[in-house]
């Protein structure tokens, strides 16, 4: 966020991590949560307590797209391969080792044997082809009706549809499963390290999908126990884990404290044990606090001004451009993110390959501004609606206030942009519809691909999932799907700094911002490393 040179747009609570809107509850109800969190916070062997500041969406992966949900079902549930904990390189996860086909169209993994789900079932190929069929089939009885946004985003639709990228899953034997493309798809083991590709257990699904959207069964180093809507989860050590000696903690609790100074309170009374979050400005007393550390998570994100293009006059490519000059982008970083941030220009971020680091990002000039609204045909300006993120999240800080910055901008260049807000399950569910006209929004990196970027927010094929500008380009579409298709790098990178030229020319959106979010935690805490892509498994942690 914008440092504004304006008091007013520095006040408010500024969070890094989602803070959902708790439900109502009736007084008993609210006094038996009360009476839980006490019991659920108590430390049994060696418990680390998380705190955050909203509660997960859901904890099952097909379901979910939110940060917060997928940082406790990362500890439940594994994927076949998985990212180095610093990273996103590939390694080994339930699948030991794989082949691939030089025409880049045959996989074949061959699968960990001795591992068993949390409920005593096998780990197996007849498990995997179980995940795949229920993921890529909109027929299958255990597919997320609502859709499954991140299947349909990086393997090209469902089954059936002309760019879905899987022709067949086949097991070959108990412990081999064999994936049959229809095309080469350069990004594949990159996208089945993600978290919405977990490996669930066949039995807990069968027995109900809302079910196990409440209590996830996987094969991963914690094993869920508890959850406190609004309040905490509790996961437990896997004693029968595959990595022998791991996990090193008993119990983790994921305890939900949404304001950030709260949070902070609570880690320095002993609350707690770490929390994101962390307000830029108490960084430095973090810092040189003994009993404190300070983390801070590698840049991998990217935050923006969105458009609903095909409504008037955002469907006007130099009114999009006059926005774009009127917003003083470096005032919200010296104000809202206190030197935590850099400037964005892409919607890439530079941590990932292929960022196009020759295009020029547009100058805070309001002069410009108004000469080009006056050439779109808008002299005077015009009304909008302007939808406010009311959740914090790595990329934007702090929506509201935001919001309000970036509405006095306009005001200066004759635009009136009223705030709208709502709560955050209605705001993803309505922008992903196209209710919006101008929005917030941003994307944290989930493995290190720029196809994760582009594809996903730009590919025509993905309005109604991540793609919330309504952008239907044909010829961006076809150089996002060749760019999948190209295992040479060079001539990738080639195709996405065009892709991202494009872009940048028709102001498709207006990035504001890639964040690098500190952390903090007791000086007890060992073995944290924070991932670039937002969350990360616990099983290596310890806690003295």
């Amino acid at each position: 966020m914008k440092k504004r040179k304006l008091a007013a747009a520095l006040c408010g609570i500024m969070t890094f991590s989602v803070a959902l809107t708790a439900c109502g509850s009736n007084t008993n109800e609210a006094a038996k949560q009360g009476e839980t969190k006490t019991a659920d916070t108590k430390k049994d062997g060696k418990t680390l307590i998380v705190g955050r500041g909203g509660d997960s969406v859901g904890l099952d992966p097909i379901t979910i797209t939110d940060g917060e949900s997928a940082r406790v079902t990362e500890n439940i549930m594994e994927t076949l391969v998985k990212y180095k904990k610093e990273n996103t390189e590939v390694i080994p996860g339930l699948a030991e080792k794989w082949d691939i086909t030089t025409d880049g169209k045959k996989y074949t993994f061959y699968l960990r044997k001795g591992v068993t789900f949390h409920d005593g079932t096998p780990f197996n190929a007849e498990a995997v082809k179980f995940n795949f069929e229920r993921w890529m089939d909109k027929s299958n009885p255990y597919h997320d009706k609502e859709g499954y946004e991140y299947y349909n985003d990086m393997f090209g639709g469902y089954k059936g549809d002309k760019d879905h990228v899987i022709a067949s899953v086949d097991v070959k034997d108990e412990y081999t499963i064999v994936l049959t493309l229809n095309r080469p798809l350069a990004p594949l083991m990159q996208n089945l390290g993600m978290f919405p590709f977990a490996i669930a257990s066949p039995d807990a699904v069968k027995k109900g999908t809302k079910e196990f959207n409440e209590k996830p069964v996987g094969t991963g180093p914690f094993k869920f126990e508890k959850w406190n809507r609004n309040d905490s989860i509790a996961i437990a050590k896997n004693p029968d884990y595959w990595q022998k000696g791991l996990p090193k903690l008993d119990k983790v609790i994921f305890k939900v404290i949404p304001d950030n100074s709260a949070r902070l309170t609570a880690l320095t009374s002993g609350e707690i044990d770490i929390m994101d979050g962390l307000n830029p400005d108490d960084a430095k007393p973090v810092k040189e606090n003994k009993d404190l550390q300070l983390f801070i998570r590698p840049s991998m994100n990217a935050g923006w001004l969105g458009f609903n293009i095909e409504k008037k006059p955002l469907d006007n490519v130099k009114v999009r451009q006059a926005m774009g000059h009127a917003i003083d982008k470096q005032g919200m970083i010296e104000a809202f993110y206190s030197g935590f941030a850099q400037s964005a220009t892409n919607p890439l971020p530079p941590s990932i390959w292929s960022h196009n680091d020759q295009i020029k990002d547009r100058e805070y000039n309001l002069e410009k501004a108004k000469q080009l609204l006056a050439e779109a045909g808008y002299p005077n300006g015009f009304k909008v609606k302007f939808w406010a993120m009311p959740v914090p999240r790595p990329y934007i800080i702090n929506g509201p206030k935001m919001a309000e910055a970036i509405q006095q901008d306009f005001k200066k260049i004759g635009i009136d942009a009223e705030i709208v807000s709502m709560d955050w399950a209605t705001y993803l569910d309505k922008t992903r519809k196209g209710e919006q006209e101008l929005y917030l929004l941003g994307w944290t990196g989930d493995n290190g691909d720029p196809d994760n970027f582009l594809n996903n927010h730009f590919n025509k094929n993905n309005i109604g999932g991540s793609n919330r500008s309504f952008y239907k380009d044909e010829k961006v579409t076809d150089l996002l799907v060749k760019a999948q298709s190209e295992v040479d790098v060079a001539k990738r990178t080639a195709i996405y700094n065009e892709v991202q030229q494009i872009i940048f020319d028709q102001a498709i959106l207006i990035p504001l911002v890639h964040s690098t979010p500190p952390i903090a935690a007791k000086a007890t805490v060992k073995g944290y490393v924070p991932h670039p892509k937002g969350n990360e498994s616990l099983e290596e942690v310890d806690i003295e």
